[in-house]
């Protein structure tokens, strides 16, 4: 990609990021009444059908869809947000596994917008044809499918997966030219190892469980991690304290909502210095990660007006906005 072609590229991002949701347009969306009052205000600000459909799945779904259109419009080379969509790919084939191995047909649960859609990956699965899947994901899948086939253990076939997507994308930062994949990948997995230790902390989980479900990253030591999450709570925000993530310890601290939260907002802090970087993929990438973020976070207000939740307990859950 030459110097012309980024200058193009970001100059379209630029002007797509002043569409984005801002955190004045989040106060707007917390001072409506009810979930209409929310539509309404996100057709004029351009989601949606622009007909006014208050479909909620189906709008949400269009915001995702315009993302990726914009990006395959601008940049030259794809395969470098193929990173982006490999949770969706291991999704995938964490479903299909299970519908595989139990027999059982449930609808709706694929996504298509990956390089491998669901029906094939199912097709993929239930003829064994692992080799025909990618890097590291084919031996995964074996492993998931005849531990999910004589153990019935769902929650140990989806580790399995789980961690191979996590490898998988570090893999990838690693391999990566670009600073902001590498970034991503990092942060990915210290944030990822991070939730496993405090949820495995909740639910009694061992430190060999945990082990087995954390991926290695530069920037957390998972020995060190597992150890503190079997010690406490308070250990694991000991533990923080002395890394990059010490914004976690204190959402810990603070609750649940506060952690998950924090969680996000770690990635969009990741990704923010490249608003300023106009000659690479960066801001690219970036627009497709903010783009993911504000859809969370308006799916999150929506649910939680549908819910009749307080404002104060929204709030607590809202994400930080890129822009």
């Amino acid at each position: 990609m030459n110097e012309l072609e980024y200058t193009y590229a970001v100059a379209r991002i630029r002007a797509l990021e002043n569409s984005l949701i801002s955190d004045a347009d989040i106060e707007r969306l917390l001072a409506c009444p009810d979930e209409n009052q929310c539509l309404q205000f996100l057709s004029e600000k351009g989601w949606g059908d622009g007909i006014g459909s208050m479909d909620v799945p189906a709008m949400l779904r269009m915001e995702e869809e315009k993302a990726w259109e914009v990006i395959k419009e601008v940049a030259p080379d794809m395969t470098v947000f193929d990173v982006l969509s490999y949770p969706k790919l291991f999704h995938n084939l964490k479903s299909a596994v299970k519908q595989a191995c139990t027999g059982t047909v449930t609808e709706n649960v694929f996504y298509e917008d990956c390089s491998i859609s669901g029906q094939e990956m199912l097709r993929i699965v239930q003829n064994k044809e692992f080799h025909r899947l990618p890097g590291n994901m084919g031996t995964a899948a074996a492993e998931a499918y005849d531990t999910l086939l004589h153990t019935g253990d769902g929650q140990l076939c989806d580790i399995i997966i789980d961690k191979a997507a996590l490898e998988a994308i570090y893999e990838a930062g690693q391999k990566a030219d670009d600073e902001i994949i590498r970034n991503y990948a990092e942060s990915t997995l210290a944030i990822a190892d991070i939730k496993i230790a405090v949820r495995s902390q909740k639910t009694g989980k061992s430190i060999d469980f945990m082990k087995r479900a954390m991926a290695p990253c530069q920037s957390i030591n998972i020995e060190q991690l597992s150890k503190a999450a079997a010690s406490g709570m308070d250990v694991i925000r000991d533990y923080l304290q002395g890394t990059t993530y010490a914004g976690g310890a204190a959402a810990l601290e603070e609750s649940p909502s506060a952690f998950e939260r924090w969680c996000d907002n770690r990635m969009i802090e990741t990704i923010r210095p490249q608003k300023y970087n106009p000659f690479s993929v960066g801001p690219l990438v970036a627009y497709v990660i903010a783009r993911e973020n504000e859809i969370k976070t308006v799916r999150i207000i929506l649910t939680a007006k549908q819910n009749g939740f307080s404002e104060d307990s929204i709030r607590e859950r809202i994400r930080e906005m890129y822009v």
